[in-house]
């Protein structure tokens, strides 16, 4: 089965509507064909397998919908005990609330407008359960203790004195619960945990089949036995390494400059490898099995290719309308994060986050081993955060879109270090739409993340990017920064024609080396392409993410 056919287009349908997608797409008007970049005409002829751009046109929560489900109310968190006086603790009543919604098999948990002092984490472990307040300006849960307070203390599984709440965990947190269960139990042993898809030792997994070899950019892929595959259901794509690192350096486009890295010496990116990539099954036909994206890499025999099972996801769930406020308390000294932390969503697929905002908090919202999920129209605001926003631990195909990152009120304190819009861990094919950053910076913390996307974005640049050095490359292939706004100047991880393999920076204005300055990971001839630099709002179509979506309707 061809690219097109397995999605419904034509070859002759895409390039037509590649010229109106050019001219129109969040423009109000007709573009100038001089602001048309070269790569976006190559990208409408190989939309799923270009050299540079992703196919990001299917990222979000059920391939990115405009509309989240809208589930029946089943509970009001006032009859189970909940009061909105702000005082009370009304964590014990909206958790049970939660449960009861799960135990009923889905539905919405509403919150009505006022303030609720929580006392302890919300937790959503059952899917197709929503939690609704009455919008983030009218809902306020209001936090007092931290999770270090609450479930203990978290050390890094790479040793250290690091506390691992710098990077994990929520206030608000989304994951299945025996996948909670485990990560909680394990925290409180002091067995620092893996914390993605298949388990804390990386070993609840089974093979299904064994899969055939495919490029990147395949819709349909061959396996050996399809008997345990059914449509609809969620599998890993299990690729691993050979021993020569090849699966690293076709993250990174391969060549000269990968071939010759030290990748043996980065030993904390090779415990992120296999790479796991869930994804749902749109058909099975015989051994033909089509997927509802894209391959987001090769397929080859030396990767040991396989889907897999994986620990049950969260799916179907979300948080709606309301602002999560913690105690307001200094930032801490960088990695040593309490745990004060928003909204994290952790082995969840399908799921999504609307109309919040965290306030006071170390980290704002997290995608920790979740993919296919949405947050739209969430804002960080308050005394100034570590981590407003956080992708890791193979976290894929997920949006964020309409956000907002609020400058601090409070000056930030010595040692204390601010990211911005964070991505790392092998996590791939995410995207970053129609952002207002108010602080922060484009922090690609290492550990090889690759093609992701960051479009339509203002940035007043005045962040540091993170990320051990022991965690290999910056970045890996086919990322593109797209209409991007500097209102400082500072070129910093905006700018990345000279860093990242196999990119694209497209539609940025006039930026200049200053404070954190990087040098590549590779060495030679980077394949990285520039256009249209030096303006502002020029590019057409303005918004990557949309554009992708129009061309493939």
């Amino acid at each position: 089965m061809s690219h097109w056919y397995a999605t419904g287009v034509t070859r002759r349908t895409l390039l037509t509507a590649a010229t109106a997608v050019a001219a129109t797409v969040a423009t109000g008007g007709t573009a100038n064909a001089a602001e048309v970049p070269t790569l976006w005409r190559e990208f409408t002829r190989a939309p799923f397998a270009h050299p540079q751009i992703p196919y990001v046109g299917r990222a979000g929560c059920h391939r990115g919908a405009s509309r989240f489900p809208r589930r029946p109310v089943v509970a009001d968190v006032r009859d189970h005990g909940a009061v909105a006086d702000g005082t009370t603790d009304s964590a014990p009543a909206i958790n049970r609330a939660i449960a009861a919604a799960g135990r009923a098999g889905g539905g919405t948990v509403s919150i009505p407008p006022g303030t609720f002092r929580i006392d302890d984490v919300i937790r959503i472990g059952d899917s197709n359960v929503v939690l609704r307040g009455a919008g983030s300006g009218r809902t306020t849960l209001y936090a007092t203790k931290n999770l270090t307070e609450l479930i203990g203390a978290y050390g890094s599984r790479y040793g250290g004195d690091k506390s691992s709440w710098s990077w994990a965990g929520g206030l608000i947190w989304l994951a299945p619960k025996a996948r909670w269960d485990s990560l909680t139990a394990a925290i409180k042993a002091k067995a620092w945990p893996f914390e993605g898809w298949t388990g804390n030792k990386r070993d609840e997994w089974r093979t299904l089949t064994t899969v055939e070899p495919a490029r990147q950019g395949s819709w349909t892929i061959t396996v050996a036995d399809p008997s345990r595959l059914r449509a609809g259901a969620v599998v890993l794509l299990r690729l691993a390494d050979d021993p020569d690192h090849t699966l690293l350096e076709h993250m990174c486009g391969g060549g000269p400059g990968p071939e010759a890295y030290n990748w043996a010496g980065m030993t904390k990116l090779t415990s992120y490898v296999p790479y796991e990539w869930p994804v749902r099954i749109a058909h099975v036909r015989g051994r033909k099995v089509t997927l509802e994206r894209p391959l987001p890499l090769d397929v080859r025999p030396e990767w040991d290719p396989r889907l897999t099972t994986h620990v049950e996801e969260l799916t179907g769930s979300g948080v709606e309308g309301l602002t999560l406020e913690a105690l307001q308390t200094p930032q801490q000294p960088h990695l040593l994060d309490k745990g004060y932390n928003g909204v994290v969503l952790q082995c969840a697929y399908d799921c999504w986050v609307d109309d919040v905002t965290v306030r006071h908090v170390d980290n704002g919202f997290g995608l920790v081993a979740a993919s296919a999920c949405t947050l739209r129209r969430t804002r960080v605001s308050g005394r100034g955060a570590h981590h407003p926003y956080f992708c890791r631990e193979g976290s894929h195909d997920n949006l964020v879109e309409d956000f907002t990152i609020e400058q601090r009120t409070d000056p930030a304190p010595t040692g204390t270090q601010l990211h911005g819009i964070n991505v790392e861990g092998l996590s791939s094919y995410n995207v970053w739409s129609r952002g207002d950053m108010r602080m922060g910076t484009f922090d690609s913390h290492r550990g090889l993340p690759f093609a992701n996307v960051r479009t339509d974005i203002t940035v007043d640049n005045n962040g540091r990017h993170g990320g051990d050095a022991i965690a290999g490359p910056l970045f890996g292939a086919r990322f593109t920064h797209w209409n991007i706004r500097v209102t400082n100047g500072r070129a910093g991880l905006m700018k990345i024609d000279g860093l990242a393999p196999y990119s694209a920076t497209v539609g940025i204005n006039e930026v200049r080396e200053f404070d954190q300055i990087d040098v590549p990971d590779f060495t030679g001839d980077l394949h990285s392409r520039l256009e249209l630099y030096g303006t502002t709002d020029a590019v057409r179509p303005r918004n990557l993410y949309d554009a992708q979506r129009e061309l493939m309707r």
